[in-house]
């Protein structure tokens, strides 16, 4: 099967609550509004930075409701489902598929001492009954299990529709992968952009970062594919600092890079739903001195 051109910036969008405690849709639609205006190439929901695991089902099929609607085929979008069971993860995917879903992304079951073999053929499953591309997230050092860049291209072999992949590794372990895997797969990288360049330089078709920058990943991609690598460079250079204090761990990104991401879409308070981490002084002083240049999100 042939690789789909899916490529660019995919903002992986986060979860906003409101007061009481619930996902509050109109700051969701506004979020999407934001990154569409920013000039992404695509969007992503139902990931790590979406908190999958504090929502339940129903949530999770809502917030990938509400983008594709909000989105109204505008840009394509991924949508990540993290049912623990074969028969959840092949409803969520025909679901998100139903409602304009460009491709899925599959994480694995929660059982970290699953084999290699349990695994691909739990996602092949899962694939096999799939109408839309699959694309796996690969992050055991966020997710703690994963397969090996054999177990992946195997899976690819045996099941065709897996050609995708989302890595969230550094330069040199996604561009490894990208080398061995060849023609298999298409292939993001994640934590939050913070090897942009170098990702695409190593055979990366795109990133899926956080939302809060995703402007500057955008246009910085764009310099990029134009061939003006100086450019490109600077302007990365400008936000790498920030990139890098809001990537240390996910809880802290979620604490700092969505309340970065509010402000500059002109959002209220943030609510977090526990457990979370809470913001302090110094992240938020921090925070501040690395983002003074951002400014609002265009519109």
């Amino acid at each position: 099967m042939a690789r789909p051109d899916f490529s660019g910036i995919y903002p992986m969008l986060y979860a906003l609550f409101g007061r009481d405690g619930g996902l509050d849709r109109g700051a969701h639609a506004a979020q999407v509004e934001a990154c569409v205006a920013a000039g992404v190439h695509g969007l992503a929901v139902g990931g790590l930075a979406s908190e999958c695991n504090k929502l339940t089902v129903e949530e999770r099929h809502a917030l990938a409701d509400w983008t594709l609607e909000a989105v109204a085929g505008r840009l394509p979008v991924s949508v990540t489902v993290s049912d623990n069971t074969v028969a959840g993860q092949i409803e969520s995917v025909r679901r998100a598929a139903d409602a304009g879903a460009a491709w899925a992304v599959l994480q694995p079951p929660p059982v970290k001492s699953a084999s290699e073999a349990a695994l691909i053929a739990f996602f092949g499953a899962v694939a096999d009954a799939a109408p839309i591309p699959i694309g796996i997230q690969n992050a055991p050092e966020y997710i703690g299990i994963g397969l090996s860049n054999a177990g992946l291209i195997e899976l690819n072999r045996c099941h065709p529709n897996v050609t995708i992949l989302k890595a969230e590794g550094s330069v040199m372990v996604v561009g490894r992968l990208a080398e061995e895997a060849g023609d298999a797969f298409t292939v993001f990288n994640g934590r939050n952009g913070i090897e942009l360049l170098d990702s695409l330089r190593a055979g990366c078709a795109g990133l899926i970062p956080g939302v809060e920058t995703c402007d500057r990943q955008s246009r910085i991609l764009d310099l990029h594919r134009a061939g003006d690598a100086a450019s490109a460079d600077a302007a990365f250079k400008e936000i790498l600092p920030l990139l890098h204090f809001l990537m240390s761990t996910i809880d802290h990104l979620l604490c700092y890079g969505k309340r970065l991401a509010a402000r500059r879409i002109g959002l209220g308070a943030i609510h977090d739903r526990g457990p979370a981490q809470a913001p302090n002084p110094l992240g938020m002083r921090v925070l501040d001195h690395w983002s003074a240049g951002l400014g609002r999100f265009p519109t």
